[in-house]
C-alpha cells in the first residue's frame, strides 16, 4: 500500500514528500514540557499531525539515536524563547545532518516558538494552508512571478513597483520615506507573504538601505514603523502569513522579549519564516530561497523550498564549488521558524523548466523539460546575494537505498536516500528533455 500510495503521488506530479503520521517528531526539553502551557503547544502538535514526542534533559542531541532510528521525515523542535537563540538553531542545524552518513540535512525541521506560549500554541494550531497570491516588499523580487503584489526599492529613492491581478509589472513613483507604505501593505493589502532586506538587528529594520528612510521596530512582541519624522506607525496586520528577511542581519536572532522575529510572529500574523542569528555577510542562505519559493511558483512549499537551498548549499561545499568560506559562513547560521509541515506556497504559475518524477517496479525516471528557450536555466532575478543558477531539486516520496543510475550520468545527479539533486546545466538546449533514470528500493520505516 505504501508503494501505491507513493507511486500515486509521483505520478500526480507532487514534489511534495509523502508523509505519513508515524514521520513527524515532537522534540522538546522536558523542563519546557513539564510546563502545562508550552506542553499544551506540544500536544497541538501532536493532535495535529499524530507522530511522536522525544524530550530531553539539557541538549537536543540527546535524542540523535532515536531520532536517527526513526527518521522521521518531519520534525519540530518546540522551545520558549529563551531556548531558541543563535547556539540553539546551529546544533539543529548540525544535529540533523547526522541522521545517516550522508552529510545532507535528514529531515524537514522547524523550530517552534513564540513570543509567548499563546503566541506559540496559535502558530501550532493553525492548519489551513496558505496560498500565496498577494506579496510585499520592501526588496526588489520577481513579481513576474506572483499573482500579484508590490515592492518598494531599498536602493533607488521613489522606485515602487506593483502588479496587479491579471495585469503586467508596473514601475511607478514611490514616496520618499516608506515606512507609512510599508505598514499600509502590511495592514490594508494583508499580503500572504512579506518580504525584506537590509541592515537590521535584533530590534529594527532599516527600510533604506542606500538612501535616509524610517524604520519597523520592536518592542515587548508588538511591531511598529518609525518614519523620518519619528511618527510612530502601528502595524496591524493579523492575517496569517509567511515572512522571508532573506538578507537581513539577525533576524532570526532571538535574544530576548524585544527580539524582531518575537514581534512578526506575535503581531503580524507569520505562521513561517526565515532569519540569519548572525550578521550576514556572504548571503546564499538566506536570498537562495527566493529562487526556489518565488521563482519556481508553486513547486515548493517554504519548507521544501528552505531546504532544497540549503541542500544545494551542502552540495557546493561537498563538490568545493563556489566560496567555500561564504558556504560554510552561512551552513548553521539562518534559522527556520514555525511547524515544518504546515504548507505555505505560491500560487501555481508557468516555471522557467517543467521538472516531473515517476516511478514503475522500482525504476525512477526524472525528466526536466525546458520552457523558456535558451534561457531556462538562467538567473529570473538577481537582486541581493549569490542569486541564481540553482540546482534542480526533487523531493523523493520515499526514502530508498541501493540506487544504481541507469541514464543521465553526465549530468552529474546526486541521489540520496529523500532527494535528487541535479548541478544547474547552465547552457540549455532546449531542443531535448533533460533525464535521470534509476533504480533504487524504498527503505523499510517511512
Amino acid at each position: 500500500m505504501r508503494y501505491l500510495l507513493a507511486l500515486l503521488a509521483t505520478c500526480l506530479g507532487a514534489n511534495t514528500a509523502f508523509l505519513q503520521a508515524s514521520d513527524y517528531r515532537v522534540v522538546v526539553k522536558a523542563a519546557t514540557y513539564d510546563n502545562v502551557h508550552w506542553k499544551a503547544v506540544a500536544d497541538a502538535l501532536l493532535r495535529k499531525h499524530g507522530g511522536k514526542l522525544l524530550t530531553y534533559t539539557s541538549n537536543p542531541t540527546e535524542v540523535l539515536d532515536q531520532l536517527g532510528s526513526d527518521h522521521p521525515r518531519y520534525m519540530c523542535f518546540v522551545a520558549t524563547p529563551e531556548e531558541a537563540g543563535r547556539k540553539f538553531v546551529a546544533t539543529i542545524h548540525q544535529l540533523t545532518r547526522k541522521l545517516d552518513s550522508d552529510p545532507y540535512t535528514d529531515t524537514f525541521w522547524g523550530i517552534l516558538t513564540g513570543y509567548d506560549a499563546a503566541n506559540a500554541l496559535a502558530i501550532a494550531s493553525h492548519n489551513a494552508p496558505l496560498t500565496v497570491r498577494k506579496v510585499a516588499s520592501g526588496t526588489e523580487i520577481a513579481l513576474e512571478m506572483c499573482e500579484q503584489g508590490l515592492w518598494y526599492d531599498e536602493l533607488v529613492k521613489n522606485k515602487f513597483v506593483r502588479k496587479q491581478k491579471g495585469g503586467g509589472v508596473q514601475q511607478l513613483q514611490g514616496p520618499d520615506d516608506t515606512t507609512e507604505a510599508l505598514v499600509r501593505s502590511l495592514n490594508e493589502y494583508q499580503p500572504d507573504l512579506f518580504v525584506t532586506s537590509g541592515h537590521a538587528t535584533e530590534r529594527n529594520w532599516q527600510l533604506g538601505f542606500r538612501y535616509r528612510n524610517g524604520f519597523f521596530k520592536s518592542r515587548n512582541g508588538q511591531m511598529y514603523g518609525e518614519d523620518t519624522q519619528r511618527k510612530r506607525i502601528e502595524v496591524q496586520s493579523p492575517n496569517a502569513k509567511v515572512y522571508l528577511p532573506i538578507g537581513n542581519c539577525l533576524m532570526g536572532h532571538i535574544d530576548g522579549p524585544d527580539a524582531m522575529a518575537l514581534a512578526w510572529m506575535n503581531d503580524v500574523g507569520v505562521k513561517q519564516m526565515i532569519g540569519y542569528t548572525v550578521p550576514t555577510w556572504f548571503g546564499y542562505g538566506g536570498w537562495g530561497v527566493l529562487d526556489y519559493f518565488i521563482e519556481q511558483p508553486g513547486r515548493y512549499s517554504l519548507t521544501e523550498a528552505f531546504f532544497a537551498n540549503h541542500f544545494a548549499l551542502i552540495h557546493s561545499l561537498e563538490t568545493n564549488a563556489g566560496s567555500q568560506r561564504g558556504m560554510e559562513f552561512d551552513r548553521d547560521v539562518v534559522a527556520f521558524f514555525g511547524d515544518p509541515r504546515w504548507e505555505a506556497r505560491l500560487a501555481i504559475a508557468d516555471c522557467a523548466y517543467d521538472q516531473s518524477l515517476t516511478v514503475a517496479n522500482g525504476v525512477y525516471t526524472f525528466r526536466v523539460t525546458p520552457r523558456r528557450g535558451a534561457d531556462s536555466f538562467k538567473p529570473i532575478n538577481v537582486n541581493g546575494a549569490q542569486r541564481g543558477w540553482r540546482p534542480i531539486v526533487q523531493w523523493l516520496p520515499e526514502r530508498i537505498e541501493d540506487v544504481r543510475i541507469v541514464k543521465g550520468t553526465e549530468l552529474r545527479p546526486v541521489i540520496t536516500d529523500d532527494c535528487l539533486l541535479l548541478p544547474n546545466p547552465r547552457e540549455c538546449d532546449p531542443s531535448i528533455v533533460y533525464e535521470v533514470v534509476f533504480t533504487a528500493n524504498f527503505i523499510d520505516g517511512r
